[in-house]
């Protein structure tokens, strides 16, 4: 798993975490049992210490879902351990953990009552076993109030890049609603005159046809009918031309490969762009842009800013070829399930091209996109 994508994840919302949690309990777990074994610090753990120390280590396994009834446990099970003066170090990895979680998941408030509580536990258990030792005080509040910070800062960045994507998803749907009603501003101007010359044509045609039958204006008739098939003629290329538009530049002026600098070089991604003098058609420009756009806003969101990320857009036998590759890890899109690979698709789809997006050999994630540069009609 990258590590930006757990950083910037609600831990409390990922998978399995019983699982993974319990899991990281029995490294703790072992890694405890070879510090108790290998290094002097203090007396080596009898019955009741091992007892202590394997009971420190079971709450782990439900950290994210009681962070504050583990610390409780771990804390309890911690406290006579070093009153007894068994091996100090072996515990510690199990007790950061359980102090970070807590920081990490819950409000400021509780952190820093947690904090001083957890201090002076410590201060006392430490007075009652080294009571002449004043540095390893110290020492030991010091990296407890570091890895409380440490959790509270993590807590903060989490928030803030949800803050960030919070505001990117309202913003796209108010872009989606925008467009949703200029496309109907549109079909409406351009649908209503032809709708109401029809409906004058019609009546006219059939006036003609009941008003005085034996009278019979054939000429008349015949310019009605011909009227309304003009209109209906020309209204159906206004409408072909208005979608073709709308598909092509939903955000008004058309984007296309001569945009995409200005769009790579805002993700920090590198840009590699080989199409000589080729004519590119603009709905086939539009529809790489588009995916190049939303392959790097993936990038970005899954694996973070720092990321590496690389776009590479070239021309092979009347194709354009569009490959977007990134180190990162982007789940959702990884499993198929993301809406922004189906939009892909569909972009790339309505130029007549296929494209293509999984995990790449050795960790990432690439996108790839084929665009016939004869621009070809899709039929459902």
């Amino acid at each position: 798993m990258d590590f930006t994508a757990a950083l910037t994840r609600d831990p409390q919302k990922a998978p399995h975490p019983v699982r993974n949690d319990a899991t990281a309990a029995a490294v703790f777990a072992t890694l405890a049992v070879l510090l108790a074994l290998t290094v002097d610090d203090g007396r080596r753990p009898d019955a009741l210490g091992w007892a202590l120390l394997f009971a420190a280590h079971v709450p782990l396994a439900w950290r994210r879902k009681a962070p504050m009834k583990v610390l409780l446990a771990v804390v309890a099970c911690v406290a006579p351990y070093h009153a007894l003066d068994y091996m100090h170090l072996a515990p510690i990895p199990a007790s950061m953990t359980a102090l970070y979680t807590v920081a990490s998941t819950g409000r400021p408030t509780r952190t820093a009552i947690v904090g001083f509580s957890v201090t002076c536990v410590t201060l006392t258990t430490q007075l009652f076993v080294n009571p002449h030792e004043m540095v390893e005080l110290l020492r030991v509040s010091g990296w407890v109030i570091a890895m409380l910070v440490f959790g509270a800062s993590i807590r903060l960045y989490r928030q803030q890049v949800a803050g960030v994507v919070e505001r990117a998803e309202r913003e796209a749907e108010r872009k989606v609603t925008e467009e949703r009603l200029r496309i109907a501003r549109d079909l409406h101007d351009l649908l209503a005159h032809s709708i109401t010359l029809i409906g004058v044509q019609t009546s006219v045609a059939a006036h003609v046809l009941v008003a005085d039958p034996d009278r019979l204006d054939r000429q008349a008739l015949v310019r009605a009918l011909d009227g309304i098939a003009e209109t209906c003629r020309e209204a159906r290329a206004e409408v072909r031309t208005t979608l073709d538009v709308l598909r092509a530049a939903p955000e008004g002026p058309l984007p296309d490969l001569a945009a995409l600098p200005d769009l790579v070089r805002s993700s920090g991604a590198d840009l590699s762009v080989r199409t000589a003098e080729a004519k590119v058609p603009a709905a086939v420009g539009a529809a790489a842009y588009r995916i190049v756009q939303e392959s790097l806003t993936n990038a970005v969101r899954h694996g973070g800013p720092g990321a590496d990320m690389r776009v590479d857009v070239g021309i092979e036998k009347e194709v354009l070829t569009v490959r977007v590759t990134n180190d990162g890890a982007t789940p959702d899109a990884a499993s198929g399930s993301g809406y922004g690979i189906l939009g892909m698709r569909e972009r790339a789809r309505s130029v007549g091209g296929t494209l293509s997006a999984g995990p790449r050999d050795g960790g990432g994630f690439e996108v790839t996109a084929a665009l016939p540069l004869a621009v070809r009609k899709v039929t459902a």
